[in-house]
């Protein structure tokens, strides 16, 4: 197959959606595709007289790693040639049109709020991952958690609060204060204080003008992928210092990631069968990862604390490692995704 790889963009996941992507494209390589590795954001600046002609070329692709810290997106912006404002660098549109299929390895809003894919589909281009409608509503934490609450899927009490009204403090602390549709845990701080919630406010709306305060439940991190409908192996996430966030995420070894997770049989159902629940609530197609807490109380309580529609890909990201406990190697996976998405243009 001629497949895209969609990375990059202008998100504070760059560094992320980079890595992923280039491990998509050299494992899709490795599996036989012709496959072009393409930034959202600056386009293909290779000559070409037909796009087609990309997919056979010889290339090496740069090699990324995620650095312990967000990347600088004035600096990013400034090595652009393009002198707008659009979220596409050139020739995005036409050579993703010359695909079979484009390989979604976005992070972050840009990539996952849904105007992406609403895109693609008006330009007729298939791509993996879910639809605009799915992706828009499962990367709004509070619009998620007002259809957890609908279906009965049990969610972190939390409020929505914009920037510039009086910070609200009923939640109580210890609390957790994050942007209403960051990804990475970029800008997300736990607060035990007063003083930590107006710096936590401070920085969450450094990245957007709204943010979720949500009620900090203490326990067991777990989360679960869910591939074409089914629930995969749950993994246990233990940092090994304070919690998780952008640095423990992608930097190896300040995390314990234990997959299966060490949880009762009964545990593990519960939480699998949720996710697919999550996942038929906010409209996700193809695959994605569900965020639970499982609390320190005597029923082991599941909250639900968000979906992520385009989840990691990158050597320490949690969906590759399902997939191994699967007997699934990456390039499988890959191949695997590409197979899901395609089978909802053919209903």
């Amino acid at each position: 197959m001629n497949i895209v790889v969609l990375c990059g963009g202008i998100s504070n996941e760059r560094d992320v959606s980079l890595t992923s992507g280039s491990g998509v494209a050299r494992a899709l390589r490795e599996r036989g595709h012709n496959v072009v590795l393409m930034d959202l954001y600056f386009g293909c600046e290779e000559s070409y007289d037909d796009p087609k002609e990309l997919f056979t070329r010889s290339r090496e692709d740069a090699q990324y790693k995620v650095l312990a810290d967000t990347p600088d997106l004035e600096t990013v912006k400034a090595m652009r040639h393009q002198a707008n404002n659009s979220l596409m660098g050139d020739n995005v549109l036409e050579i993703c049109n010359a695909a079979d299929i484009t390989f979604l390895a976005l992070h972050g809003e840009e990539g996952e709020n849904g105007k992406l894919q609403a895109a693609l589909d008006i330009a007729g281009i298939k791509y993996t991952g879910s639809g605009y409608l799915g992706s828009a509503i499962a990367m709004n934490k509070g619009l998620s958690k007002m259809i957890f609450r609908e279906n009965n899927i049990p969610t972190a009490p939390a409020v929505t609060l914009k920037k510039g009204k009086t910070p609200y403090e009923e939640i109580g602390f210890p609390c957790v204060v994050k942007p209403c549709s960051g990804g990475s845990s970029v800008g997300t701080s736990v607060v035990y204080s007063r003083e930590e919630y107006a710096k936590a406010l401070e920085t969450a709306f450094r990245y957007e003008n709204e943010v979720i305060v949500e009620k900090y439940i203490k326990g067991r991190e777990l989360q679960v992928g869910v591939l074409d409908g089914k629930a995969m192996p749950v993994i246990e996430i233990i940092p090994k210092q304070g919690f998780y966030d952008y640095k423990t995420k992608y930097q190896a070894g300040l995390a314990d990631e234990i997959c299966p997770a060490p949880i009762s049989d009964e545990d593990t159902q519960r939480i699998q069968r949720l996710a697919e629940k999550v996942t038929q609530a906010l409209m996700i197609d193809a695959y994605c990862r569900i965020d639970f807490i499982m609390a320190d109380d005597e029923a082991h309580t599941l909250y639900c604390l968000e979906a992520n529609t385009l989840p990691g890909m990158t050597p320490t990201s949690l969906i590759p490692q399902m997939a191994a406990v699967e007997g699934m190697n990456f390039g499988e996976l890959c191949d695997k995704i590409i197979q899901v998405s395609l089978e909802k243009y053919e209903k």
